[in-house]
């Protein structure tokens, strides 16, 4: 006779189960042509493969060298015409993004789900100039910015998706005459001078002074200002202002976040994409990672999850 795979798959499965009867149910043989087959092998090889006893069968020393010859043949065999998966070819990611505390929090996340992704970063303050970039292919998928009825306006060559909508808190100087306050009233800062971050062409700050025109005021000193966050807050600090801030925003000492009464201005957050570059993973992954990342930050503003706690509750009762 000739060895052949089925013959070695016997073998494997005698020495695999310790039983010539449970190795013929797992092969689907009978016991009997299993044992007539061992026999077979052996006389083929002139030597006892197993030794018999009243708990079943072990390879003798001839047998287990046997046994792992046939494992090794029977795992070349099985890999046969098999390729190894082509790994996925790096690709980069083209990301614009607006100022937002959840960006650093989206870009770990993704990286960390789609290693095969290299994202390159380009800080972009204005949403509507995030828009051209889209339009233009300069960049694959972004983080930007619109405010309630003002949704951001794109070609259907971009789409986007919302990520968070929040309401807008105000930054005050720590001994600010309102900071014992729970709430804000809007109209009570009329007196104050105001840094405000310039247009960025998706609503703001023109949002703002249709607040401050509600309120019945408008603001008396406004300081134009786009620039570190850390510095803004020291100026803040210093008592040379006050600022409307993200509710997520961490503030340094001799600052206080307030929520605002009414919530009368808001801010939502999306993920503006190309669809004939970003694909729908890609898209999702994105999507779940900047929702993760700014779920972490409200678990680390107290000022943010106190509102929402009372303005939820309130509701609901």
């Amino acid at each position: 006779m000739e060895l052949e795979l089925r013959h070695l798959r016997v073998l494997c499965a005698i020495a695999d189960e310790g039983s010539v009867g449970r190795a013929a149910a797992q092969l689907g043989y009978s016991q009997p042509a299993v044992s007539t087959q061992l026999r077979r092998i052996e006389r083929h090889l002139g030597e006892p493969l197993f030794e018999r006893g009243p708990g079943g069968v072990r390879p003798t020393r001839y047998g287990a060298e046997v046994v792992e010859q046939a494992r090794d043949v029977l795992a070349r065999a099985a890999a046969i015409g098999h390729r190894p998966p082509a790994a996925r070819p790096r690709r980069t990611l083209r990301v614009a993004a607006t100022n937002s505390p959840m960006l650093s929090g989206t870009v770990s996340r993704v990286r960390a789900r789609l290693p095969e992704l290299t994202l390159a970063v380009t800080s972009v303050y204005a949403s509507s100039r995030i828009v051209e970039l889209l339009e233009d292919g300069a960049v694959d998928a972004a983080i930007a910015a619109d405010y309630p009825g003002m949704e951001l306006r794109h070609s259907a060559a971009v789409r986007h998706r919302g990520i968070v909508t929040e309401p807008t808190f105000v930054a005050l100087p720590a001994r600010h005459r309102l900071r014992q306050s729970p709430q804000v009233q809007l109209a009570d800062l009329a007196e104050d001078a105001w840094f405000v971050t310039p247009d960025d062409g998706a609503g703001w700050p023109g949002v703002f002074y249709d607040a401050c025109a509600a309120a019945g005021f408008t603001p008396r000193t406004v300081h134009e200002w786009l620039g570190d966050q850390t510095q803004l807050q020291s100026m803040i600090a210093d008592g040379l202002g006050v600022s409307l801030v993200q509710p997520t925003l961490r503030p340094i000492p001799h600052v206080v976040v307030k929520p605002l009464v009414g919530s009368p201005l808001w801010c939502r957050y999306v993920l503006a994409w190309r669809p004939d570059t970003v694909f729908d993973d890609v898209v999702e992954t994105m999507v779940r990672s900047a929702t993760d990342a700014y779920r972490d930050l409200v678990a680390q503003a107290p000022h943010l999850r106190t509102w929402a706690s009372r303005t939820w509750s309130a509701a609901g009762a």
